[in-house]
């Protein structure tokens, strides 16, 4: 048999209270735990799922951050490796300057001639040097100077060619210098004298003349190729065996070459004279110091990598910036570009005098020195060319990352605006709760006691 105990109105309404009050202080001891108001969708769904929504996009950029981070490390690896061969190529610039510091000791010099005896100068009573450079060149037999007498060095002319323009030039002869891919060829006339022919030497920009106290003529290569110096004849139109000397080509006549210009070190009398340059001890011992320097040139650009990618060896790196994919994504593509002194155009020094092919140097030559001068300059504004562009790619970087750490902190702000909890109010909700729950106890306990005196009247 069942019974059913009876519990009155007043004490029904206070135990709904107390239940409604116990609810209240359970959320309220929520919002307190979690700082958030919303805490599910059943809180407040509109709320919840925008709330959700922008942390997540939050989460994915902040996610981004990192490869923005190695980007901006794999950019300066390369800028730091640039700034190092800039260092490098500007050691390379002093060894080149270095050697250029003794380019006399690299200069081609012909080996002088006596162009005035000493009877000479005792009979007309003038300097050596006045009387070498009066005498004329080209004459039937030489004659030495005397008071009525200029003298000449009795060098034949040269008749070029047997047709009819020979008798207008028989009265000829030609002088001509070579070095490295340079030529110049001059003629002789019948009244030019040695000052004449130092003149023209000193006008064709491949070497310089001069006859000094002692009547000596001296010809000097103004580069360190080797000098070639010929006396001759070039052939006329009319020419009798034109497959052997054609029109317009120089024919030495080398016995009268070694007449004007003396004897080289590489003398014959079946060859024009050749004056070759000297080797520089100093210059030799540069050419290990330069080399060494290009490995380190090669070895910094190698080295400039991070996290496996390295932008001076024409690798390429991409920087993403949002959370989208396909048309939609924001990215920045850095394509590198193979940097070292092949690319560079900086070869290999060598020590030599003759003038080295491609992008190599020699030394000895003064050309070639020139030629790394000027390759160094150019390859240097590539390289501050290259870094320019890093910066900027960087530049990009940073600024876009610094775009994303706020964006960030918006979205965050954001959805904590619409779920955070406010803690005073809380705080207030909470002592007020407890209040509440303390009266409807006390309620509680009234009515009881109450139903308590009707008991005692039924005794």
């Amino acid at each position: 048999m069942d019974y059913a105990v009876g519990i009155s109105g007043t004490s029904r309404q206070n135990l709904l209270s107390l239940q409604g009050t116990a609810a209240l202080s359970s959320i309220n001891q929520t919002r307190l735990n979690t700082g958030k108001s919303v805490n599910s969708a059943l809180d407040d769904p509109l709320k919840f799922f925008t709330a959700q929504s922008l942390t997540d996009r939050a989460s994915a950029l902040t996610s981004l951050l990192g490869g923005m981070s190695n980007g901006i490390q794999t950019v300066q690896a390369a800028s730091k490796g640039i700034d190092t061969m800039i260092d490098y190529m500007k050691q390379l610039q002093s060894v080149v300057q270095q050697a250029q510091s003794n380019i006399a000791q690299n200069l081609p010099t012909a080996a002088s001639n006596a162009l005035a005896s000493a009877v000479e100068v005792t009979a007309v009573g003038g300097s050596a040097r006045d009387i070498a450079m009066n005498k004329t060149v080209l004459g039937t037999a030489a004659a030495a100077a005397s008071a009525t007498n200029n003298g000449n060095l009795g060098l034949p002319p040269t008749t070029m060619g047997t047709g009819p323009n020979a008798t207008k030039v028989a009265t000829q002869a030609s002088i001509q210098l070579k070095a490295g891919s340079s030529t110049y060829t001059f003629d002789v006339d019948a009244t030019d004298k040695v000052g004449d022919v130092v003149a023209q030497i000193n006008k064709s920009g491949i070497a310089t003349a001069s006859v000094d106290s002692q009547g000596k003529l001296q010809v000097t290569g103004v580069g360190s190729d080797p000098l070639t110096i010929a006396f001759g004849k070039v052939n006329g139109p009319g020419v009798a065996t034109p497959t052997v000397d054609k029109p317009g080509t120089f024919v030495a006549d080398n016995a009268n070459t070694t007449k004007l210009f003396g004897t080289a070190a590489a003398n014959s009398t079946a060859t024009p004279i050749v004056a070759t340059a000297g080797g520089s001890a100093a210059r030799s011992a540069l050419v290990s110091q330069f080399n060494s320097l290009r490995d380190r040139i090669n070895e910094a650009s190698q080295d400039a990598s991070f996290s496996g990618v390295n932008l001076l060896n024409g690798d390429r790196t991409t920087v993403v910036f949002n959370e989208k994919s396909g048309a939609g994504q924001a990215k920045l593509d850095i394509q590198g570009t193979k940097t070292n002194t092949t690319t560079l155009g900086i070869g290999v020094m060598q020590d030599s005098a003759a003038a080295a092919t491609g992008a190599d140097f020699s030394i000895q030559n003064n050309a070639d020195l020139q030629k790394a001068t000027n390759a160094l300059s150019g390859a240097i504004a590539s390289l501050k060319s290259l870094s320019g562009t890093l910066s900027s790619n960087q530049s990009i970087i940073q600024t876009r990352q610094d775009f994303t750490k706020n964006l960030t902190n918006i979205l965050k702000t954001g959805a904590d605006n619409l779920t955070n909890a406010d803690m005073n109010e809380e705080a207030a909700n909470s002592q007020a709760l407890q209040l509440r729950q303390s009266l409807g106890i006390s309620a509680l306990s009234l009515a009881n006691q109450a139903n308590q005196g009707v008991l005692q009247l039924l005794r």
